[in-house]
């Protein structure tokens, strides 16, 4: 299985990070993977993207030409990426920052209110790992375990205070899409 991924929103919402954590998570698990990142003009800010592409098959471009999925984090984001995802794929929508609805009818759309049930849980910075659990759900890219181990070890010392709400972001995120 191919997931061709484009991951998107303002610089600084962790659009990246969140593209880097599913690929370490898949190429733990002995998966082929890919990350390419876009950035705008400004680094936070700005508009940023990366193509994602976990697949049990040898990659051949880091270009995501056919997204079977795409997270978009802000409007900006939903106005240039609905269109990539093919027929049958599947749209996350931060509906907490972007009210407008999907247009397509022929793709899955998940609407997922990330920077609510982030600030819920204390902290607008997981809002990218909310995403990433309803990805993970609707998917399986990765795995849970996988993303978790991941997360341990990027906030390994000093950090690993972070550790439990990343993990509580990442299956709130889950349990949007079931």
């Amino acid at each position: 299985m191919t997931h061709e991924i484009i991951m998107a929103g303002f610089g600084g919402q962790g659009v990246m990070a969140m593209g880097k954590i599913l690929v370490e998570a898949a190429m733990e698990e002995g998966k082929n993977v890919s990350w390419l990142p876009s950035y705008g003009p400004e680094m936070r800010g700005g508009t940023a993207n990366c193509s994602v592409i976990v697949s049990d098959e040898p990659i051949g471009a880091p270009v995501v030409t056919e997204a079977t999925a795409a997270i978009v984090m802000n409007r900006p984001s939903l106005d240039k990426f609905e269109n990539d995802i093919i027929p049958g794929g599947a749209l996350f929508i931060n509906s907490s920052l972007i009210e407008k609805k999907a247009t397509r009818d022929d793709i899955k759309v998940y609407y997922v209110p990330a920077n609510e049930i982030a600030s819920e849980l204390g902290t607008d910075r997981v809002a990218n790992i909310v995403m990433l659990g309803a990805y993970l759900q609707v998917s399986g890219a990765a795995s849970f375990d996988s993303i978790m181990n991941v997360i341990t070890h990027i906030f390994a010392g000093k950090k690993a205070s972070v550790i439990p709400i990343n993990k509580e972001a990442l299956l709130k995120g889950a349990a949007c899409v079931k």
